[in-house]
């Protein structure tokens, strides 16, 4: 059984994770031409496109794709629904109908939060490791492109020591501090 919740939980992690990454690339800019562009399109192409069509023409939230942000908002409460309902089938006693309701919207946005800030985390251990060794390399462009907004106040905050940015870092530690209050 621990299997199966760890496989639904590694599912609904990437699939949110390539939904909020390609509504954030579409905010920056980026084209989907480069990866992980085409991967993210080929994988939440399936639920985006329908959204699209449902969604009046153009709407979008400032820079930001609805469709994208409405599919991991789906993914997340479909993910809290099923967590909530594997976690009452576990527990002994009886669960009233509105502890079930409050307690699925509870585990979407714990989800998401910790989709963000894993997500966050991993992308700057790959700019951090990618900016020590290879820093001409297509990945760490696209990675600086899209972490810049993030970024920018730790790199103005904190001054480079050697030629090191340490801000990248920095982060990481917020972040972690966050995943630990989140979780």
């Amino acid at each position: 059984m621990h299997a199966l919740f760890f496989v639904i939980d590694l599912l609904a992690f990437l699939l949110i994770g390539a939904c909020l990454l390609r509504a954030w690339m579409i905010a920056t800019s980026m084209t989907m031409v480069v990866q992980p562009g085409r991967f993210v399109v080929a994988v939440t192409d399936w639920l985006v496109q329908p959204l699209r069509r449902l969604l009046p023409q153009g709407m979008a939230l400032g820079r930001w794709d609805a469709a994208c942000l409405l599919a991991a908002l789906i993914l997340a409460f479909a993910y809290g629904g099923m967590w909530t309902a594997a976690a009452l089938t576990n527990m002994s006693g009886t669960i009233s109908g509105a502890a079930m309701m409050a307690a699925v919207p509870v585990a979407a946005l714990k989800m998401l939060l910790r989709v963000v800030l894993q997500g966050l985390f991993y992308m700057l251990l790959m700019y951090a490791v990618l900016s020590w060794v290879q820093p001409q390399s297509p990945a760490f462009g696209v990675l600086s492109r899209l972490l810049e907004p993030v970024l920018s106040p730790f790199q103005r905050a904190i001054p480079r020591i050697g030629g090191v940015d340490l801000s990248a870092l920095a982060l990481m530690l917020v972040l972690q501090v966050l995943l630990g209050l989140v979780t």
